[in-house]
């Protein structure tokens, strides 16, 4: 059972030179020091338990979403967690629509970095003290408290509270079965890590090849900065990983539309699964237009992190993969 008084907040600047060896490059990032806002939230509860939430940043600009999360921080403090996680959408909320914070969101750019650091330090002290990972907490929910959680305005147009009541409840049969099948096979995932942009090729052969011994049999490539060096790079992947395992790309919203078009289909004969963030995650058209142009061959469209718009994204878009 849930308990304490939210009591304490604290925000670190948290950074790491990832620049200096190219990890995390891509073509619109291409020295990114990975970073994070790092929150740790206590409560006066006797048992010691802290919740700790972080929001992913590159380096540079760390220090806002710092300052934004100690703007948040007077609808957190002096809360019973035991208020919070039973009206979790309510909480949601006030974070992500402040009456003066929201003009500088909302729900996107350093509000919601901000709003997520938070939410995720809740999450995380709610399952500490239900003694659960956190995905463990939320399968374990019973549908109807697990949709209470959600905030469906803007998507009720698409999905409404009763139809993802609905899907959850069908989805109880063989929720066991797949829970244990999930725990003993692990949950399907690829890598970028042997793909960055500013690695050199003999780093690249190297980084593939251990991560074939280890296991990965899908793999995540960054492009979009030099169409060269993209097939050269591309070459060299499909020659180490083989043609039967699988090749996502990613171009970290690089090309207008008419360019992604044409560079996918250059790339193409590397038989790519997707293309993420093609181009601007707001254009929606745009992503609808490449999305088509790309069908005939067998290329799908991934969004990034920056997934606004769902509905429309799903209705009009053609977006075949959420990444997160």
């Amino acid at each position: 059972m849930v308990r304490g008084r939210i009591s304490r907040l604290s925000v670190r600047d948290v950074r790491f030179p990832t620049s200096l060896g190219g990890h995390g490059s891509d073509a619109m990032h291409t020295d990114p020091d990975y970073s994070a806002a790092y929150v740790v939230i206590e409560t006066d509860a006797e048992d010691g338990l802290k919740g700790c939430g972080i929001t992913f940043t590159l380096g540079k600009g760390t220090e806002v979403v710092v300052c934004a999360v100690n703007a948040l921080a007077h609808h957190v403090l002096n809360k019973d967690l035991k208020d919070i996680v039973g009206d979790f959408r309510g909480f949601y909320r006030q974070l992500a629509n402040d009456g003066q914070l929201r003009w500088i969101g909302p729900e996107k750019g350093v509000v919601h970095l901000a709003t997520a650091a938070i939410l995720n330090a809740v999450w995380d002290l709610w399952a500490k003290q239900e003694g659960k990972p956190v995905w463990k907490l939320l399968v374990d929910m019973d549908p109807r408290t697990l949709v209470s959680c959600i905030d469906f305005r803007y998507i009720t147009d698409v999905l409404t509270e009763e139809d993802a009541l609905e899907i959850l409840q069908k989805g109880q049969v063989g929720k066991k079965e797949r829970e244990e099948q999930m725990l003993a096979q692990g949950y399907p995932a690829y890598t970028t890590s042997c793909a960055w942009l500013g690695y050199s090729d003999d780093m690249l052969k190297q980084l593939c090849t251990q991560a074939l011994k280890d296991g990965w049999t899908r793999f995540k490539v960054k492009v979009g900065a030099d169409l060269q060096d993209d097939e050269r790079r591309c070459r060299l992947i499909r020659d180490v990983i083989g043609p039967e395992k699988t090749l996502m790309m990613d171009a970290n919203q690089r090309w207008d539309v008419p360019e992604a078009v044409e560079w996918m289909s250059k790339l193409a004969k590397f038989k790519p699964l997707w293309i993420e963030e093609p181009t601007s995650p707001d254009d929606i058209l745009g992503h609808a237009t490449i999305s088509k142009a790309l069908v005939p061959l067998g290329i799908g469209v991934a969004t990034g992190e920056q997934f606004l718009f769902a509905p429309m994204l799903v209705e009009w878009a053609s977006v075949n993969w959420c990444s997160t």
